[in-house]
Order: C-alpha cells, then structure tokens, then sequence
C-alpha cells in the first residue's frame, strides 16, 4: 500500500484529483451521526479523512480516528491545530506549517513540542506549507493563530509564500479560506499557485456545491477538503464526489 505522499505525488504526476472529508471531533453529535458519515464515504469513494480542527473543545479526537480506521479503509490523516491533537493510531499527520503568517509558534514552535511525539509514533509525517486566505470573515484559525489571512485578491503573495515554502523542503501546499467561510479560496489564486510550485495543492474552507469543487480543480487544485458544506447540505460528499469520478474518467480515457 503506497503512503500518503507517495499517492498524493502519483495523483498529481497523472492529473487524478481527491476528495477529502474533514471530520472535527466537536461537530459530531452521536455516534449514529459519524456512522452515517463514514457509510457514506465508504460509498462514495472519498480519497481521505482529515481529523482536527482549530479548537477541539472535547476529549473525542482518539475516539473519533479509532471509529474511522476501525469501519473504513480510507486513511485517516491528523489535521491538528495544535500539539496537542495528537493521536498515534491515525495513518498520518499534516504537519502544518502556518508560512502565511508571522507566528513563530505556528511557524516552527509548535512543531517543536510535538516533534518527540512524532519521532516515536509510526505516523507519516507530511511537511505541509499552509496558506490561511480570507474567506470574508473571522474564523477560528484565524484568530486561534493570531495570524492575518492573505487577501483573497493577491494571488501573488500567495504564490511566492507557497515558492518560498516549497524551496524550504515543504511537500504540500494547503490553501485554506478557514472553516465556515463565506467565500472559498478563488480559481484565480489556486491557478497562480499551481503554476509556480511542483508539489499537491490541497484547498478547503468555503466549499459547498460540487461546482465550487470543479472550479478549484480546474483551477490546478489536486485535492479539495469538505467539511462545514456537508452539515448544511449532507448530500454534498454524494456531488463532490461525482464531480471527481467524472473528472478521474475522462483522464483514463484519454
């Protein structure tokens, strides 16, 4: 079975695009909710789970990956906000580096809290350059990480930001508009990105019709992450996915 990155490399090297199901421990109800949720992933093909969020408010982070990895085959990947979301049974790890910020804790302080964790635990590690970008609001990353988003209108800082991280050894590039937000990362940023850097390009925060995902795939992203969109619109992870699977089709044909 190939790791994450490895995968991740090969969808984007053959132009193949993933769905991601971001699953934050406090937004889950009850178990009968997360039963749902994981069936129908399971059913729709989705790619990967990311896990976490910016404030987990209840003790259900391990709760939640050992349910995900015990009813499911598709990888479960920590997308921390902090070090303390950790959990050594997931698949892997976004170790996300906030370069689109000035915090030194969420540059590189963080990090190194949890890094003898890491070192121990058998998660894959995946150096991930995040780019937080203003979804017109507040959000809680946002403020949780005391870090300004990138205007939506300055496609080029955002491109340089994501050059400069991948020049410092960063695999992934993960734009996101923050979860809830009005509007989702714009096609013109996510193209301007993908012209200038090699690695993935993961978008999320704002996503919530199957035409927004299209948009961010044709625009040059390689995964999108869905999250808040499926609670307003359950049948969201049922579109998306569509949209991949027709995208994916039409590659192998050709």
């Amino acid at each position: 079975m190939l790791k994450m990155l490895e995968k991740l490399l090969q969808q984007k090297k053959t132009g193949q695009k993933a769905l991601s199901v971001l699953v934050d421990p406090d937004n889950i109800v009850d178990d009968y909710q997360l039963q749902n949720l994981v069936k129908l992933c399971v059913e729709c093909r989705v790619d990967y789970f990311f896990v976490g969020g910016s404030l987990i408010m209840q003790d259900a982070l391990a709760g939640v990956v050992n349910y995900l990895k015990s009813n499911s085959n598709i990888p479960v990947t920590l997308f921390p906000g902090n070090n303390m979301h950790l959990d050594a049974h997931a698949d892997a790890i976004l170790f996300l580096s906030l370069i689109s910020g000035r915090n030194a804790e969420m540059l590189i302080g963080q990090h190194v809290v949890a890094a003898p964790f890491l070192r121990k635990s058998n998660l894959e590690i995946l150096p991930t350059g995040y780019l937080l970008i203003d979804g017109g609001q507040g959000t809680t990353v946002s403020y949780m990480s005391n870090t300004t988003p990138i205007p939506s209108d300055k496609p080029g800082i955002a491109a340089c930001t994501a050059i400069a991280g991948e020049m410092l050894g960063l695999k992934l590039m993960y734009l996101d508009a923050g979860s809830g937000a009005k509007k989702a990362v714009s096609s013109r940023m996510i193209a301007q990105v993908a012209k200038n850097v090699n690695c993935p390009i993961i978008v999320g925060g704002g996503i919530t019709t199957p035409y927004m995902a299209k948009d961010a795939f044709d625009a040059g992203a390689d995964v999108v992450v869905i999250g808040n969109g499926i609670e307003k619109n359950p049948n969201l992870i049922v579109e998306v996915s569509e949209v991949i699977h027709e995208y994916n089709k039409v590659l192998n044909v050709h």
